[in-house]
């Protein structure tokens, strides 16, 4: 058995801050002072992730892995410090506390209050479980187990999956003021038209250059006006769909409709006509593949190819879009039969550490 020294110095002290939220103050002595002081002599204190990153969805549950173990083994547990905190991927975001426990004490922070706890299934067992993930909650989680004088951590990406997907006004581009994209670049977005982001930038993803979008000189990547003005600007807009807690399905109708003739149809079938962020999400996320042109609930016509084909558009896979054609032209309907969950429906791409707002469906 290890010796051992400790002793609570004091009770934690709470610090309020301007957004009503009770924090533990990291840089504090004090902080420290609530967990006991142990001094190893001739143990040593390890600790792993079993994987590197862990992929989910927004709204559904997510396991980060950590465990310590000691070496040798010891004859009987401890209780240990543990804490994760979370670095948004957004660039200059600051390391945030989430989680701070030690035996059966534990706290939470910010945003990620009710929404995490630790596992602790088997001794050492220090994986942090996350509820109710929200789209910002992306980024790099860090467990550090704390044993007196023994101080040792492992990191943990998360990465929410979903589809980024650009979006114009019914009257055509850049209609729209201002009320992920660098990932969905590298799997191949290509749009040469500029559409808003959450924090009021304005940018567009190339893989392909060409004249209209830069000249050939320039080499493929993300293009960035900057900041635009909120009201003043207009322009397209970039979309994020993670999750889908339903079904698409394309409605074989024994003939074509009007946009009002399809939202009766969708409605008769115990449904309601589909949003173009759960088209996109049924394609990415589902494999949706119909060559059957449909109405979608903004009154524009689209299809989701998955298996590039002869009479079915271009030999990439991806959205098609008829535009917005008048309502009264006849189509086929996509429509949208809920599980009775809650659906997040898509969001503006945020490159800042918020939560975004609910945007366009």
């Amino acid at each position: 058995m290890l010796p051992s020294t400790g002793t609570v110095l004091s009770q934690h002290p709470m610090v309020k801050n301007t957004a009503g939220c009770m924090l533990i103050e990291n840089s504090s002595p004090d902080v420290k002072s609530i967990f006991p002081t142990v001094h190893f002599s001739g143990v040593k204190l390890h600790v792993d992730s079993a994987q590197p990153s862990v992929f989910a969805v927004t709204g559904g549950n997510a396991t980060m892995p950590c465990r310590f173990w000691y070496e040798p083994e010891l004859s009987s547990p401890r209780d240990v410090r543990v804490k994760w905190s979370w670095l948004p991927t957004a660039a200059g975001g600051q390391e945030t506390d989430v989680l701070v426990t030690i035996g059966s004490r534990s706290k939470t922070f910010g945003d990620f209050r009710g929404r995490v706890q630790l596992r602790q299934d088997f001794p050492g067992d220090a994986a942090l479980v996350m509820t109710k993930l929200l789209l910002n909650d992306t980024g790099r989680y860090h467990c550090e187990v704390v044993d007196g004088l023994e101080d040792k951590s492992t990191s943990v990406y998360l990465e929410l999956q979903g589809v980024v997907f650009p979006y114009q006004h019914p009257r055509g581009h850049y209609h729209l003021s201002f009320l992920g994209l660098f990932q969905s670049w590298k799997e191949g977005l290509n749009w040469c038209n500029a559409g808003w982001l959450a924090d009021g930038t304005v940018q567009y993803p190339i893989t392909q250059p060409r004249v209209p979008c830069g000249g050939h000189g320039l080499a493929p990547g993300v293009r960035s006006y900057g900041r635009r003005h909120l009201h003043l600007h207009r322009y397209d807009v970039f979309c994020f769909s993670s999750s889908l807690r339903g079904k698409v399905y394309y409605l074989k109708p024994s003939h074509k409709m009007n946009l009002t003739e399809a939202q009766q149809a969708c409605q008769e079938d115990g449904a309601e006509v589909a949003k173009v962020g759960q088209l996109y999400a049924a394609w990415k996320l589902t494999g949706l593949d119909s060559c059957d042109a449909g109405w979608l609930a903004d009154g524009s016509v689209r299809y989701p190819i998955t298996r590039p084909r002869r009479n079915c558009g271009p030999s990439e896979p991806g959205v098609r879009s008829f535009g917005f054609p008048p309502p009264q032209h006849k189509h086929g309907v996509y429509c949208y039969k809920s599980d009775n969950r809650d659906l997040r429906g898509p969001e503006m791409i945020n490159r800042r550490g918020k939560q975004p707002k609910k945007l366009l469906h």
